[in-house]
C-alpha cells in the first residue's frame, strides 16, 4: 500500500480495501462496451477513462492482472480507432500512465510497427483529415509519449528492424527527411535489454559519422545526443575509450559560447522546417540533459573520461562568473543541474543493484574527482545575476553534499562567510543563505551524527561548521525585512529547514550545541521580538477590495509568494519543548492582544493558527478566549438590524433612523473576527467550552448593520464548522522519531520505504466526537435553515416596503447560507439521482474518500435547492441589476450542486503551494554521511503528512464524482434540473462577471452529468436565431458553446450539431462588434478542436425525420457559401469552411455516397475566381485537401499498367472538366489568384500564405485551419540568398499539379493560353502565378505531358531564361525547383520531366547573352540541382554534373562580381554533390559502377585544379598588393601592366574561390568538402587584409564562418601544417590573422588535437612573443593565456615555469648592469608578455604560484615605452578580475609583495 493511503483518517483508510474489487468491475464494464466489429464502440468506452484514472491518481492496489488485462484491451482499442483522433489521445494518455506506473511489474510485448503506422497516417502523409490542429498536435504528443513509455516493452530484434527502417531516410543529409529520420530514432530505437546485441562499436561510429554529416544543427544535435545517452546509460559493456576524444569535442562545441570575443551562436545554422521542429521539439536549444546525462555514465574507474571531464570543465568554467552572462547561461544551468542530478541517480542505482553493476561502480576517488570538478562550475556561479543559475547552484550543492561532505561543507562555509563581509553586493545574502538551507542537513547529520566519518574528525572543523549554523542563524534574525522580500523568505526558509532537522527544541538539551553563543531561549525571544516589528511594518499588496472576493487572507509577500512563512512557525512552534513553549505563546497572545494591524490580518492569524494547531488546549486558553471576550463587548456597542436571525420576524429595525458605526470600531471588530477565524482552523474539541460565545459572536455579526462586519462574521462561520467537523491531521509537525545515527535529530521518511508495522509515525486525525456533530448540526439549523425561511418569505411575501432595505435582507440571509455550505462541504449528503427503470444499479463505489463526519441530511440540500430556485426567479424579476445578490445566489448554487468541487478547488490551488517544494526539505536517496541509504527521496514526516492530508482532501472530492456518470440509467434528480435551469439564464445575464460565474459553474454540473448537454445546446445555439436576442445572451452562449465539454459533445450528437452548425451560420443579423467578434472565436474554436465526426451524424445527416437531412443541410449551406448570396463575407468563408470538413469528414467513411464530393470540390474550384480575397485562399486549401485520386499519372515500369480496369476516370473527372472547359475559367482565376501575392518588401517572410497583410488574426485561423503538417515544399533546406525572397505557394503549384492528374491533358490545353498570356505580363504578381501553374504541370507527370513539353513547354522556359526582366527571376526559380523536386517521401523518385528540363538549362547561351541572363542561367541551375538527390542519381544527371563542373571551373574568373557569385554557389553544390555520390558508392560499390563516368568522379580532377590554381593566384594577389601599396609611378613599362591585368584575373577567380568556401560552410554542406576547405584555408587567412577590399571583405567572411567549423581527425594535419607556416609568414598582418584563427581553433579541437600538433603549435606561439612587431607580440599573449585556460596543465605549467626564470634572470641582470643595451626591446617584451599570459589564465582564482607573478610583472613597471604599457594594464585588469573574493585572496601575499602591487597600481604622481 502507498504511504498516503495507508496514513488515511481511519474511517477513509479502511474503505480503501475495496478498491481492488471496485477496479476489476470496471475492467469488465470496459471488456462489455468493447466490440471488435464496430469501430463506433470506442466512444461508448471513453467515459470510462476518467474512472481508470482515478485508481491511478489515488495510487490504489491493483492487482496486476486487471492492470495488463487492461492495458491489451487499450491497445486493441488505440489501434482499431485509427480516424478517431479524439478516441486515440484519451485511450492513449491512459495507457502512457498505466505503463509508466507498472512498467516494472507488467510483461507484455508491444509491436513498434502499428504506432508508427499511426504517427505516418495521421501526420507525415498527404490526406490531412478534417480534425483541427490542436488535436492533431494533442494526437502527436500523445503517440510519442504511447512511444517512449512502450520502447522497453519492444521484442527482441526491434532495435534491428527499426535501424534499417529510418537508415534509409539519412542517406541524403540536404534533404528533410533526414531531420525526420533522425527524430524516429530517437523515438523508436529501444535500449531494453532484449536488444542489446544490436549495440556494437560498429553502429556506434556509424552514428557518429552520420551525426557529423551535419554541421551546427542544434536539431540534429539534440536528437543523436538523447540517442547515444540513452545507450551509454544503459549498456555497460560497450567499450567507449576510443570514441571519448570525439564525443567530448562534440559536446563541447554544442555550447553556443562566444570563443576569444567571437559571436556567441552559430553564424548560420541549417535551416530545420518549422513543422519538424514542432513535432520533434528540442524543447531547450542545447542538449544539456543528455549531455550531462552521458558524461556522468561513461565515467568509469580507469577511464579516460575523467581527464576529459576536467578539460571540459577547465573550458567551460569561466562562462559561469557573472560577468559572463548571455543567452547561453540558461544552457549552461541546466547542465551544472543534470550533472548533479544524473550522479545522484547513478549512485542510488549502484546502491540499488550492486552485484550487477560491481565492475563499473563509481569508488570514492571517482566520486572526489567528480565533486571536485562539479565543484568549479559551482563556485564560478553561486553568486550569478540569473536568479535561475544561483538556485540551481544551491539544488546541486545541497545534493553533492551528501556524497562528499568532506570538499562540498567547507566550500559552502567560506562563501557564506564571505557574503556576510562584502559591502556592496547585497543579494549575495540572500544566495548564500539559500545554500546554507539546502545543505543544512548534511551539516547537521556530518557533525552529530554518532557514526563519524574517518576523514572530519578533528575538533576544530567540528567547532567552525556548527558555528555556522548557529551565525546563519543569528543573522537570519537581521534578514527579517518588511522591505526586503526576498531576503525575508531565504530567512525563513533557512530557519524552517533547519529545525525541520532537529528532534526537539530546548535549553537544557546538549544536542543544541551550534546555539553556543546563546541559549536558545534568548534567541527564540529575540526572533519573536523581530517576528512582531516585521508583522507591524507590513504594508498589504492591493487596496483590499470591498467585496466579495475579500477573503480572510488576501494578504503581503509572506502568505502571497511561497509557504515559507507558515512553514516555518509551525515547525518552530510544533518543536519546541513544553516550558519554551509556553514563553512562546505568553508573548504570542499579548502581542495579538495589543495590537491591531488591519493590514497583516492573514499573517497574524497564521501564527495564532500555528499556535493552536501545534497545543491546542493551551492555545484556546490565551489566544482565542481572550480575542473573542473582546469582539463580543465591542459588538455589543453597535447598531443592530435584527437581520441575523436571532429576533422574531417582526423585529427588524428600520435603516432609515440607526446610528452608523464608526469605522475605527469597524476595523477593528473585522480584523478581530478575521484573526479569529483563521485562528480556530484546528481548533477541534477544544473549541466546545467556548460554545456559547462563538454563537453569539456570530449572530452578533450577522446582525451589525455593517457589510464589513457581517462578511467577517461569515468567515467565522465557515471556518468553525470547518474545524468541528472536517478531518484534519492533528500532531503533524511533532518528531515522533530519532534519526538512528544522531538522536537529537529527526529521522526523515521515504514514500518507498512504507511498511504497516511503523503505527506509531501514523498521524493523528482529528475525527469529529459527537458533541462536536451535534453542535455542527445546531449550526446549521440556526444559519442554515432558519435563513433559507427568512429567505423564502422575503420572496414570497414582499415584506419590506424600502427596497434598500430589503436588498441588505437579502444580502445578510444569503451571506449565511453560502457561508454555512462553504463550512460544511461534501459533508452535507449529496442529491439522490432519480432511477429511469425503477432501481439503480449498484455501482455505487470506485474510490473511498470523506472529507468529515456527515451533518445535516439529503432532505436538507433539496430544500435549500427548491429555496434558491424561487428566491432566483425573484431576483431576476425584480432586481436583475444587483450583481451582489446574484453572485450571492451563484456561489449557493454552485456549492450545492456541484458536490465535492470545494474540496477540489482547495486541493489545486494547495498543489499550487507544494510546486514550490525546495531542495531544503529532501533528502537524496544516496546518503554517504550515515551510511544510511534508501529506496526514494525522504522527507521530513510533517511535509509527508501535508501530502497525505491533501491526497485525502483530493480523494474526498472524487468519491461520489464520476458514481452516476457511468450508469446508463440514472438521471440527475429533478432539483438538479432546476438549478440547471436558473444557471442557464444567469449564463445569459446583462453583468460579465455574473455571466462567467454562473457559466463555470453549470459548465462543471453539465460536464458531471452529460444527460443535460442537448437540452443545454439547443437552447443556447437559438440565441443565434433570434432576430432580438440581446448582445449579452450572445456573448454567453458563445462562451458556454466553446467549452472542451460542448464540442465533444457536438462530435457524437446529430441534432445539437446541425442546430449549433446552422446556428452560427445564420447569426450574421446580430449588429454589435463584441457579438460578431465572439462568433468569430467561436467558430475558430470549433475548427481548432474539430475532432471528426462520428458515423451516427452522418448517417442521421442522410434520414433525419423531423430536421433537415444531408442533402439539405449539405444545400442549405452550398447557397450560403456562394458570393450571389448577400451574406457578409466572414459568412460566406465559414459557410464553405463547414462543407469542407463535411467533405472530408465523409471521406473518411467508406459507405458515404460521393456525390457531396464532386459538388464540393466543383464547387471550390469556382470559387479560384471568387471575389472575396479570404474565400480564394480557403479553396486552394480545400482543393489541395480534396484531389486525390490521379487516374491520368503515368505509371512507374514496374506498374501494372491501368488499361486492364478500361477507361478510368476519376469520379471528380466530369464535374470539374465541365467548370473549367467554360470560356475563359482560368484566365479569370489567374487573375484572381494574382491578387493574393502581394510583393512588398516589408513582407519579407516568404512562405507565409500570401495573405500576410490581407487578413486579421481570426480570419487567418479560419483560412489556414489546418496546420500544415504534410511534407511541405521545399524538401531540402534553403540557403542561396541569390535567389531573394520569392512569393511563389508551393500549395498553388500543387492545385495545377492535381488538376492535372484528376483530369489529363485537358487541363493542360486549357492552361496553355492564360500561361503565355501571364507568363510574359509586367507585373510580378501574374508571373508568378504563371511560375506556380507551370511548376505544378511540369511535376505532374500525366500522359501525354511530354509531347505538350515539345510543344510549348519547353519554349516557354527557355523564353524564362533568356528573358531581360530580372525581378520574377526568385519565382521562376522556385519554379523549376519545384518541377525537378524528387517525389515519394525521401525524395529519391525522379519526376519524368527533370532530364528534360535539367538539358533545357545546361544548353549553352547564345553568345550575345547579357550579364543578368547568364546570371540567372546559373541561378536556375543551383536551384536545380540542390534538388538531386546525389546517392540515387543516374548516369545521365552524373555526366551533366561533370560536363558543367568544366564549364564553372573556365569561368571562375568572369568579369561581372553576380556571375562570380553564382558560380561560386553552384561549384559548392555540384562538388558536394559529387562528393556524396562518391561516399555512397564506396559504402555500396556494385559491379556496375565501374562505367567511364565514375572513374571521372573518383580521379576528381576539378579538386586537383583548385587547389594548384588557388596557391599561384594566392602569390600573384599577394605581389600585386605589395606593388599597390608602393605606388609605382606613373611611367610603368609594359610588362608591369601586363602583370596588373594578370592579377585582376587572379583576384576575381580568388572573388569566386571564396564565394565557393563561404557557400560551402553556409549550406552545411561542408561535412563533404572539409578536405578541399583545409586545402584553402591559406588563403582565407592570407587576404584578410589586401588593397582590394572587396576581395577582403569576402575573405573576413570566410574567415569568420571557419572558426566554428570543426575539422575532422583526419584533415587535422593539413590545418595545422597550414596554420603554422603561415604563422611564420613574412607578413605581420598574417601572422597577426593566423593567431586570431588559432584562438578559436584550439578551442575547438582540444579534444582531438594530438600531443605533438599540440607542442608544436605552443612553441610557434612562443616564438611569436618576441616578434618585430608590437601588435604581433600582444597578441601572442592574448593568444597564449586563453591556451593556458584550455585545461593542458602539464603545457602550461612548464611554460609559467620558463616565463617565471627568463623574467627573472633579465630582472637581476636588469639590476646588476643598470643599462638596457644588452637586450633589445621585443626579448624583454616577450619575457613580460610571458608573464602577463600566467597572469591573466587565471582570472577569478589565486593558486599557489600566482603571487609571485603578478608580484614579478609589477617590478617591471619601471620600463620604457611598450613594456610600461602591458604592466600597468595587466596589473589592473588582475585587480578587476579578483576585486569580488580579495578581502580573502590577498592573504596569499606577503606585506612586501602588497606594496610592490600598490606602487604599480597607483597613477604616478607628479611630484618626485
Amino acid at each position: 500500500m502507498h504511504l498516503y493511503n495507508g496514513w488515511l483518517p481511519p474511517p477513509v483508510a479502511v474503505e480503501t480495501k475495496k478498491e481492488k474489487e471496485s477496479f476489476a468491475r470496471v475492467v469488465r464494464c470496459v471488456k462489455e462496451l468493447y466490440r471488435a466489429d464496430d469501430s463506433e464502440s470506442v466512444y461508448a468506452t471513453l467515459k470510462w477513462i476518467s474512472v481508470i484514472d482515478l485508481f491511478v491518481r489515488a495510487k490504489s492496489e491493483l492487482s496486476v492482472d486487471d492492470v495488463s488485462e487492461l492495458v491489451e484491451i487499450g491497445f486493441q482499442l488505440f489501434h482499431s480507432s485509427q480516424n478517431k483522433l479524439y478516441a486515440q489521445v484519451r485511450w492513449g494518455n491512459a495507457l502512457v500512465r498505466l505503463l509508466n506506473k507498472y512498467r516494472k511489474k507488467l510483461t507484455l510485448k508491444v509491436q513498434w510497427r502499428p504506432l508508427y503506422d499511426t504517427l505516418i497516417h495521421t501526420h507525415f502523409s498527404r490526406s490531412t483529415g478534417p480534425e483541427g490542429w490542436r488535436l492533431r498536435q494533442r494526437h502527436f504528443e500523445t503517440v510519442t509519449s504511447l512511444v517512449r513509455s512502450c520502447r522497453r516493452f519492444f521484442p527482441q530484434g526491434a532495435a534491428s528492424e527499426i535501424w534499417s527502417e529510418f537508415r534509409s531516410l539519412l542517406e541524403n543529409p540536404w534533404h528533410n527527411s533526414s531531420f525526420e529520420g533522425s527524430g524516429f530514432v530517437r523515438l523508436f530505437l529501444p535500449t531494453n535489454p532484449e536488444n542489446q546485441d544490436f549495440f556494437s562499436e560498429e553502429w556506434i561510429s556509424n552514428c557518429l559519422e552520420l551525426w557529423d554529416t551535419i554541421p551546427n544543427c542544434q536539431f540534429w544535435n539534440s536528437q543523436w545526443t538523447a540517442v547515444l545517452a540513452r545507450v551509454i546509460k544503459t549498456y555497460h559493456f560497450v567499450n567507449w575509450e576510443r570514441f571519448l576524444p570525439t564525443l567530448f569535442s562534440r559536446f563541447l562545441n554544442m555550447f553556443e559560447v562566444p570563443v576569444a570575443s567571437g559571436n556567441g551562436s552559430y553564424p548560420f545554422s541549417v535551416d530545420v522546417p518549422r513543422n519538424t521542429r514542432f513535432l520533434f521539439s528540442n524543447r531547450t536549444a542545447n542538449p544539456a540533459k543528455s549531455i550531462a546525462k552521458s558524461i556522468v555514465y561513461l565515467l568509469k574507474p580507469g577511464s579516460s573520461a575523467q581527464e576529459q571531464f576536467k578539460k571540459l570543465v577547465n573550458l567551460l568554467e569561466q562562462y559561469y562568473h557573472p560577468s559572463n552572462g548571455g543567452r547561453w547561461t540558461y544552457s549552461l544551468e541546466r547542465f551544472l543541474l543534470h550533472l548533479a542530478i544524473a550522479f545522484q541517480q547513478r549512485l542510488q542505482r549502484e546502491q540499488q543493484e550492486p552485484d550487477s553493476l560491481a565492475v563499473v561502480c563509481l569508488g570514492q576517488p571517482e566520486r572526489i574527482v567528480f565533486v571536485n570538478e562539479v565543484l568549479k562550475l559551482i563556485d564560478r556561479g553561486q553568486y550569478s545575476k540569473s536568479e535561475h543559475l544561483s538556485e540551481t547552484v544551491a539544488a546541486a550543492t545541497s545534493i553533492l553534499s551528501y556524497v562528499e561532505p568532506s570538499l562540498v561543507l567547507p566550500f559552502v562555509a567560506s562563501r557564506f562567510h564571505l557574503a556576510l563581509e562584502t559591502t556592496t553586493a547585497t543579494h549575495q545574502l540572500k544566495t548564500a543563505m539559500m545554500s546554507v538551507a539546502f545543505a543544512g542537513r548534511s551539516i547537521l547529520q556530518s557533525f552529530m551524527s554518532t557514526v563519524k566519518p574517518q576523514d572530519l574528525s578533528g575538533d576544530t572543523d567540528k567547532k567552525m561548521f556548527l558555528d555556522l549554523i548557529g551565525i546563519s542563524l543569528s543573522n537570519a534574525l537581521l534578514g527579517m525585512d518588511a522591505n526586503d522580500p526576498p531576503k525575508t523568505l531565504a530567512t525563513m526558509q533557512l530557519i524552517g529547514s533547519i529545525f525541520s532537522n532537529m528532534a526537539v527544541l530546548d535549553d537544557s538539551s546538549e544536542d543544541l550545541s551550534f546555539m553556543s553563543m546563546v541559549c536558545f531561549s534568548e534567541w527564540l525571544d529575540e526572533f519573536l521580538y523581530r517576528l512582531f516589528a516585521l508583522l507591524q511594518h507590513l504594508e498589504p499588496n492591493s487596496v483590499v477590495n470591498e467585496g466579495l472576493s475579500s477573503s480572510a487572507t488576501s494578504g503581503t509577500f509572506l502568505v502571497e509568494e511561497g509557504p515559507y512563512y507558515y512553514c516555518m512557525l509551525e515547525i518552530l512552534l510544533g518543536r519546541l519543548s513544553g516550558p519554551l513553549y509556553s514563553q512562546a505563546l505568553r508573548k504570542i497572545s499579548k502581542f495579538v492582544r495589543t495590537n491591531i494591524l488591519p493590514g497583516a490580518i492573514a499573517e497574524v492569524g497564521l501564527l495564532c493558527c500555528a499556535c493552536v494547531h501545534s497545543n491546542p488546549e493551551e492555545a484556546v486558553a490565551q489566544i482565542v478566549e481572550p480575542l473573542l471576550l473582546s469582539v463580543i463587548s465591542s459588538l455589543k456597542e453597535i447598531p443592530v438590524t435584527g437581520y441575523g436571525g436571532k429576533g422574531s420576524p417582526g423585529t427588524f429595525v428600520s435603516t432609515k433612523d440607526k446610528e452608523t458605526l464608526s469605522p475605527a470600531l469597524e476595523t477593528t471588530i473585522d480584523y478581530q473576527l478575521k484573526v479569529l477565524s483563521v485562528a480556530i482552523t484546528y481548533g477541534g474539541r477544544s473549541l466546545l467550552v467556548y460554545k456559547d460565545h462563538f454563537v453569539e459572536a456570530i449572530f452578533s455579526a450577522f446582525d451589525s448593520s455593517s457589510w464589513k462586519v457581517n462578511g467577517a462574521g461569515e468567515h467565522l462561520l465557515r471556518s468553525l464548522l470547518g474545524s468541528l467537523i472536517l478531518y484534519y491531521p492533528i500532531d503533524q509537525f511533532r518528531c515522533l522519531s530519532s534519526h538512528p545515527a544522531a538522536p537529537a535529530l529527526e529521522e526523515w521518511i521515504s514514500t518507498k520505504d512504507y511498511s504497516e508495522d511503523k503505527q506509531f509515525l501514523h498521524p493523528k486525525w482529528h475525527v469529529p466526537s459527537e458533541e462536536e456533530v451535534s453542535f455542527a448540526n445546531e449550526l446549521l439549523h440556526l444559519h442554515f435553515q432558519s435563513a433559507l425561511d427568512d429567505l423564502l418569505r422575503i420572496c414570497q411575501t414582499k415584506m419590506h416596503s424600502d427596497t434598500g432595505e430589503e436588498k441588505a435582507h437579502l444580502k445578510v440571509t444569503l451571506l449565511r447560507i453560502d457561508s454555512s455550505l462553504q463550512g460544511v462541504l461534501s459533508c452535507l449528503a449529496d442529491f439522490r439521482p432519480s432511477a429511469k427503470h425503477g432501481m439503480a444499479e449498484d455501482s455505487s463505489f470506485f474510490i473511498a474518500g470523506a472529507s468529515g463526519s456527515t451533518v445535516g441530511s439529503t432532505e436538507l440540500r433539496e430544500k435549500a435547492a427548491e429555496i434558491i430556485h424561487v428566491a432566483c426567479k425573484y431576483l431576476l424579476e425584480k432586481k436583475s441589476d444587483d450583481s451582489i445578490l446574484l453572485i450571492l445566489v451563484i456561489r449557493i448554487m454552485d456549492a450545492l450542486g456541484n458536490y465535492g468541487s470545494l474540496e477540489y478547488d482547495e486541493w489545486s490551488n494547495h498543489r499550487q503551494a507544494w510546486k514550490l517544494e525546495s531542495a531544503a526539505i529532501v533528502e537524496p536517496p544516496v546518503n554517504y554521511i550515515t551510511g544510511f541509504h534508501s529506496k526514494g527521496k525522504r522527507r521530513p514526516r510533517w511535509a509527508l503528512v501535508d501530502k497525505t492530508y491533501m491526497h485525502s482532501t483530493w480523494r474526498s472530492s472524487q468519491s461520489s464524482y464520476h458514481l452516476f456518470r457511468m450508469s446508463g440509467n440514472v438521471s440527475p434528480s429533478d432539483h438538479l434540473t432546476l438549478l440547471i435551469d436558473d444557471l442557464l439564464s444567469l449564463s445569459l445575464q446583462n453583468y460579465e462577471t455574473v455571466r462567467v460565474l454562473a457559466g463555470k459553474s453549470l459548465l462543471k454540473l453539465l460536464k458531471r452529468w452529460p444527460l443535460l448537454l442537448p437540452k443545454c445546446v439547443l437552447s443556447l445555439s437559438e440565441n443565434f436565431r433570434k432576430p432580438d436576442a440581446p448582445e449579452n445572451a450572445v456573448l454567453g452562449s458563445c462562451s458556454l458553446l466553446s467549452s472542451h465539454i460542448v464540442l465533444k459533445h457536438l462530435m457524437t450528437d446529430p441534432k445539437s450539431f446541425s442546430t449549433f452548425i446552422l446556428g452560427i451560420l445564420s447569426s450574421s443579423h446580430h449588429e454589435s462588434m463584441k457579438a460578431q467578434k465572439a462568433i468569430t472565436e467561436l467558430f475558430v474554436k470549433y475548427n481548432i478542436h474539430f475532432a471528426g465526426l462520428s458515423r451516427s451524424i452522418l448517417q442521421s445527416l442522410d434520414n433525419l425525420a423531423d430536421g433537415p437531412n444531408s442533402g439539405d443541410l449539405v444545400s442549405q449551406i452550398c447557397s450560403m457559401s456562394f458570393d450571389s448570396s448577400s451574406l457578409h463575407w466572414r459568412y460566406n468563408l465559414m459557410a464553405n469552411r463547414v462543407l469542407l470538413l463535411l467533405a472530408m469528414s465523409c471521406r473518411n467513411d467508406p459507405d458515404f455516397s460521393f456525390r457531396i464530393l464532386d459538388e464540393t470540390a466543383g464547387h471550390f474550384l469556382k470559387n479560384l475566381k471568387s471575389q472575396l480575397p479570404q474565400s480564394r485562399i480557403l479553396a486552394i486549401s480545400a482543393l489541395n485537401t480534396l484531389l486525390k485520386e490521379s487516374p491520368h499519372k503515368m505509371q512507374d515500369k514496374d506498374q501494372p499498367s491501368m488499361s486492364l480496369h478500361g477507361n478510368v476516370n476519376s469520379s471528380l473527372d466530369s464535374a470539374l472538366s465541365q467548370i473549367f472547359l467554360e470560356e475563359g475559367f482560368f484566365k479569370e482565376t489567374f487573375d484572381s489568384l494574382s491578387h493574393i501575392h502581394i510583393t512588398d518588401s516589408e513582407s519579407g517572410s516568404s512562405r507565409n500564405h500570401g495573405s500576410s497583410s490581407l487578413q486579421s488574426m481570426a480570419d487567418k485561423s479560419i483560412t489556414r485551419f489546418y496546420f500544415e503538417f504534410s511534407a511541405s515544399w521545399p524538401r531540402t533546406p534553403s540557403w542561396i540568398s541569390l535567389l531573394g525572397h520569392d512569393i511563389f505557394y508551393p500549395s498553388f503549384a500543387r492545385i495545377f499539379k492535381r488538376l492535372a492528374q484528376e483530369c489529363g491533358v485537358p487541363v493542360l490545353l486549357a492552361l496553355k493560353g492564360p500561361l503565355e498570356e501571364f507568363a510574359n505580363a509586367k507585373e510580378r504578381p501574374k508571373q508568378c502565378v504563371a511560375a506556380e501553374a507551370l511548376a505544378g504541370l511540369l511535376h505532374s507527370d500525366v500522359n501525354g505531358l511530354d509531347s505538350e513539353w515539345d510543344d510549348w513547354m519547353m519554349g516557354k522556359l527557355q523564353n524564362v531564361i533568356l528573358g531581360q526582366s530580372v525581378e520574377s527571376m526568385p519565382e521562376w526559380a522556385a519554379c523549376i525547383r519545384y518541377a525537378v523536386t524528387g517525389k515519394g517521401k525521401h525524395g529519391t523518385k525522379i519526376p519524368f520531366m527533370r532530364q528534360l528540363i535539367l538539358d533545357c538549362l545546361v544548353a549553352p547561351l547564345p553568345p550575345a547573352a547579357t550579364t543578368t541572363v547568364i546570371a540567372k542561367r546559373y541561378a536556375f541551375l543551383s536551384a536545380a540541382f540542390i534538388e538531386l538527390s546525389p546517392q540515387k542519381m543516374p548516369v545521365s544527371e552524373v555526366k551533366l554534373h561533370i560536363l558543367l563542373l568544366d564549364e564553372l571551373i573556365d569561368n571562375m574568373a568572369h568579369s561581372s562580381a553576380q556571375i562570380r557569385e553564382a558560380i561560386g554557389v553552384t561549384l559548392s553544390v555540384l562538388c558536394s554533390n559529387i562528393r556524396l555520390r562518391r561516399s555512397y558508392l564506396q559504402g555500396y560499390s556494385t559491379e556496375m559502377e565501374k562505367t567511364d563516368v565514375n572513374s571521372q568522379l573518383q580521379e576528381e580532377n576539378w579538386f586537383k585544379l583548385l587547389t594548384e590554381r588557388a596557391s599561384e593566384a594566392l602569390t600573384n594577389v599577394q605581389k600585386s598588393s605589395v606593388l599597390d601599396s608602393m605606388e609605382i609611378s606613373a611611367s610603368v613599362d609594359m610588362e608591369n601592366s601586363h602583370l596588373n591585368g594578370d592579377s585582376r584575373d587572379d583576384v576575381k577567380w580568388m572573388e569566386t574561390l571564396f564565394h565557393f568556401i563561404i557557400s560551402s560552410l553556409k549550406s552545411g554542406r561542408s561535412s563533404y568538402l572539409l578536405d578541399v576547405i583545409a586545402g584553402l584555408l591559406s588563403p582565407v587567412i592570407s587576404l584578410q587584409e589586401t588593397s582590394n577590399k572587396d576581395l577582403s571583405t569576402l575573405a573576413k567572411a570566410a574567415f569568420e564562418l571557419l572558426k566554428w567549423r570543426v575539422f575532422s581527425e583526419s584533415h587535422l594535419q593539413k590545418v595545422v601544417t597550414v596554420i603554422l607556416s603561415s604563422a611564420e609568414d613574412s607578413n605581420w598582418r598574417i601572422r597577426s590573422s593566423t593567431l586570431t584563427y588559432l584562438r578559436s581553433f584550439m578551442y575547438r579541437h582540444t579534444f582531438i588535437l594530438s600531443h605533438e600538433d599540440k607542442q608544436k603549435i605552443w612553441k610557434t606561439v612562443e616564438k611569436l612573443l618576441v616578434d618585430s612587431q608590437v601588435e604581433v607580440r600582444e597578441h601572442a599573449a592574448a593568444v597564449l593565456a586563453g591556451l593556458m585556460k584550455g585545461g593542458d596543465e602539464d603545457f602550461a605549467k612548464d611554460f609559467r615555469d620558463r616565463a617565471y626564470a627568463e623574467a627573472n634572470s633579465i630582472l637581476k641582470k636588469r639590476n646588476r648592469r643598470r643599462s638596457s643595451s644588452s637586450q633589445s626591446v621585443p626579448e624583454v617584451h616577450g619575457a613580460v608578455l610571458a608573464l602577463v599570459a600566467s597572469v591573466l589564465s587565471v582570472p577569478y582564482d589565486m593558486p599557489g604560484w600566482l603571487p609571485d607573478h603578478v608580484t614579478l610583472l609589477a617590478r617591471f613597471a619601471g620600463e620604457q615605452t611598450p613594456i610600461k604599457s602591458t604592466v600597468t594594464k595587466a596589473v589592473a585588469e588582475f585587480r578587476r578580475t579578483h576585486a569580488d573574493t580579495w578581502n580573502i585572496q590577498k592573504d596569499s601575499f606577503t606585506e612586501e609583495q602588497l606594496e610592490i602591487l600598490a606602487d604599480t597600481s597607483s597613477s604616478s604622481s607628479y611630484f618626485a
